[in-house]
């Protein structure tokens, strides 16, 4: 092989890492489901479900008709990624817990956002 192919050839490769570093990856997501449970404006003990959530996005546990403010409790992580549940909206504060995949907590932990890794 002459020089000058072996330039040519190392120039394509390196052409076609650029390429393959600059095209944006899809957007992954949590495969299964999230469940929490929360109270209804009405008092009743209603269940709330994400179904394979995008991962690296914030998500505020707001279920229709729930009391305004009442934390979600209770957290069940039936995906194949790592939960990482807020008391705080928009996945802020310092209270946090992690949930692996396949765990859930008790209704003692209360939440308002999760994320996925």
């Amino acid at each position: 092989m002459s020089l000058r192919s072996l330039t040519q050839a190392v120039g394509a490769a390196a052409g076609a890492a650029v390429l393959l570093v600059a095209v944006p990856g899809s957007a992954s997501a949590a495969t299964g489901q999230f469940r929490y449970s929360y109270t209804t404006a009405d008092g009743y003990e209603a269940v709330g479900f994400l179904r394979n959530p995008e991962s690296g996005r914030c998500v505020n546990l707001d279920a229709p008709a729930s009391v305004p403010g009442a934390p979600s409790r209770a957290p069940k992580n039936l995906t194949d990624a790592t939960a990482i549940v807020f008391l705080d909206a928009d996945c802020e504060g310092d209270t946090s817990y992690v949930l692996p995949p396949g765990k859930g907590a008790s209704d003692r932990l209360l939440l308002r956002s999760v994320v996925f890794s």
